[in-house]
């Protein structure tokens, strides 16, 4: 597993990384609920509104980051060619989900602690 991950950078890149993580986890919640919100008939409720919910939490919290990263560039690349009005949200979410598939999670995240470097002690 840790070959998909670059590094788990700390300090200020890694608080970076989180801020990216949480802004694009943020952004893709609240406009899919917004959606949902909005939606007139449980049709309208599919897996192009409840996918990104669980991509953004994924994102969140740093879990399976490259995976959820390159789904919601796929996704956001898919909404840019569906939609005729103003795509720019989407090039920047997907480009920030880009980013985070190809640097990692990042020190704050489960990723790191489930497949971060271990110390193993000496008996």
């Amino acid at each position: 597993m840790r070959r998909l991950f670059s590094t788990f950078a700390r300090g200020w890149p890694g608080v970076g990384l989180l801020l990216l993580r949480l802004v694009v986890g943020i952004a893709l919640v609240w406009r899919a609920v917004e959606k949902l919100n909005h939606a007139s008939s449980p049709l309208q409720v599919t897996v192009l509104l409840v996918l990104p919910i669980g991509l953004g939490l994924l994102l969140f919290v740093g879990l399976w980051t490259p995976l959820a990263g390159t789904l919601v560039t796929g996704i956001q690349t898919c909404e840019i060619l569906w939609k005729v009005a103003d795509p720019w949200t989407y090039v920047f979410v997907g480009t920030i989900g880009a980013a985070l598939a190809m640097l990692g999670p990042g020190f704050w995240s489960v990723d790191a602690r489930l497949y971060g470097w271990k110390r193993i002690n000496p008996l």
